[in-house]
């Protein structure tokens, strides 16, 4: 597994520095699907569901901002705020 692994220098207990293997997300997320252990294979089904979701979302723009506004409004956003905010993202994509 040590294939999608980068090193970096970190302080080691003993107070040196030395490298270690570290991951990024892409290397985390394809470590645990590689992981045979039937306690990963929950975690496995939400990634697979995350990733359905984001393939819906590529086909269908508004799933996502639909995600969007629920997600401002379970943060207590109100709706003007939302509006203002999507209003913003747009705005700086034109």
């Amino acid at each position: 597994m040590t294939t999608f692994c980068s090193h970096l220098k970190m302080l080691a207990p003993d107070g040196k520095i030395r490298l270690r293997d570290v991951l990024d997300t892409k290397g985390i997320l394809r470590l645990i699907e590689s992981v045979p252990s039937p306690k990963a294979e929950p975690f496995k089904l939400w990634l697979a569901q995350m990733g359905k979701e984001r393939i819906d979302e590529i086909f269908d723009p508004e799933i996502a901002i639909n995600r969007a506004i629920d997600y401002y409004r379970g943060r207590g956003y109100s709706d003007k705020w939302i509006e203002a905010r999507l209003k913003g993202i747009l705005d700086r994509k034109k």
